[in-house]
């Protein structure tokens, strides 16, 4: 009996040191915070742009460049994106149709259609796709060196007012040109409510910008403009316009003489890797073509009997239910037709995400004559034609440059 008293009081002081220490343990932890959650590790930084002007050509080689993705900014507009990356306002908004241009939105994910399908036509001198509206250079090779094509966005001629195609030379070159106004453009700008000077000397008044080239076709120039935000849409009277910078790093290296070959050709095919692309832009609204029906037969012979030969070579079949999508609705995006499951999304999934800045290489500064203001590109699209594809609502609307060169007989020196 004395026994089983004495367990019962060792088991009572056994709980009673247990409660004690359990007690203790909370009041030793009651002043302390619980220790702070691991940091989560930043995300890698994004690589840096790759350059999107001058490619090396390998012999076979129809493709340049990289599609990129990069996250707009608080402030950006896709004016400022399309200058920055040295593409044209209507490339840009045809590779993002779902994004206001005026508030994208920041972290907004933005693709740069910096991946081109170079024009089917001689590689020699320029080379300019109006349908594109881009320009090629080719400088001349030496013997021993690979091929070298440098690319800029360009502006061209509205509805009415079309860039002609064919073949002409660089005949004079002039830095600070003045501009002889066709009668025909100041009669338009009289009816829409503006006085025009016959002569506009050099200056920021000038649509001609700082530099120009003369071509053997009297009315058309190709040459730089006073409102950049302008460039890559249909908004001149024939002439091709360039950003400040491109038109400058052309005229310093492009010799007069120089052959221009001016060419319309919205449905691009080219070998890249083995595979055949396509790269789809729109049909022009004044073009014959336009319609569904000559689309189709266009897009069938943009193929051309040289690469019908290579498929048949190769063993290789075109996917024509895509190739006809992206026709129908194009994005400007080279994608592989020949590669089964192949797809647009594929292709933008794959995208490098890349930083939002200047790529290295670029002609532009990154400062000098930054786009416009809202209500500046608004009275500049009232003054594009009604029919163009420019015209459009003003917060999905491209902005205009200056008057270009003309097309309905206008005088030598046409702006």
């Amino acid at each position: 009996m004395r026994i089983s008293r004495l367990r019962a009081a060792a088991a009572v002081l056994v709980c009673l040191g247990l409660s004690s220490c359990s007690l203790f343990g909370a009041w030793k932890h009651a002043g302390q915070s619980p220790a702070p959650a691991a940091a989560k590790p930043a995300p890698p930084p994004q690589p840096e742009p790759l350059a999107n002007e001058r490619f090396t050509l390998s012999p076979d080689q129809d493709v340049v460049g990289t599609v990129q993705v990069v996250s707009a900014g608080k402030d950006d507009t896709l004016t400022d994106i399309a200058r920055r990356f040295n593409v044209g306002y209507e490339e840009l908004l045809r590779a993002n149709p779902k994004v206001d241009p005026w508030l994208p939105g920041e972290g907004r994910e933005i693709v740069i259609p910096s991946q081109f399908i170079l024009p089917d036509a001689p590689r020699t001198g320029i080379v300019i796709n109006i349908a594109a509206m881009r320009i090629f250079y080719y400088p001349p090779a030496k013997r021993g060196e690979p091929q070298v094509v440098i690319t800029h966005p360009i502006g061209i001629g509205k509805v009415g007012w079309r860039t002609p195609e064919g073949v002409t030379k660089i005949v004079r070159r002039q830095k600070d040109p003045t501009w002889r106004v066709p009668e025909s453009v100041r009669k338009e700008h009289h009816e829409n409510g503006e006085e025009l000077d016959p002569v506009i000397g050099p200056g920021p008044d000038n649509p001609l910008g700082k530099y120009a080239f003369y071509l053997q076709w009297p009315s058309y120039l190709i040459h730089g403009t006073n409102k950049p935000a302008g460039v890559g849409l249909r908004s001149s009277h024939g002439c091709i316009r360039l950003y400040p910078e491109d038109i400058e790093q052309f005229f310093n290296i492009v010799p007069i003489g120089t052959q221009v070959r001016v060419v319309n050709q919205p449905f691009l095919f080219g070998w890249r890797d083995g595979e055949l692309y396509l790269q789809a832009f729109d049909v022009m609204e004044d073009d014959v073509r336009a319609s569904p029906s000559a689309q189709h037969k266009l897009l069938t012979t943009s193929l051309g009997a040289q690469r019908q030969q290579q498929l048949k070579a190769r063993h290789e079949q075109i996917d024509w239910q895509l190739a006809s999508g992206l026709a129908r609705s194009p994005r400007g995006i080279p994608v592989a037709v020949t590669v089964p499951d192949s797809s647009l999304e594929q292709v933008l999934a794959a995208a490098p995400r890349v930083q939002n800045v200047l790529p290295e290489g670029s002609t532009w500064d990154g400062s000098s004559d930054l786009p416009m203001d809202e209500a500046s590109f608004r009275q500049i699209v009232s003054e594009i034609e009604p029919g163009s594809a420019a015209a459009a609502p003003a917060a999905h609307a491209a902005p205009a440059a200056g008057s270009g060169g003309e097309q309905r007989g206008a005088p030598k020196n046409g702006g």
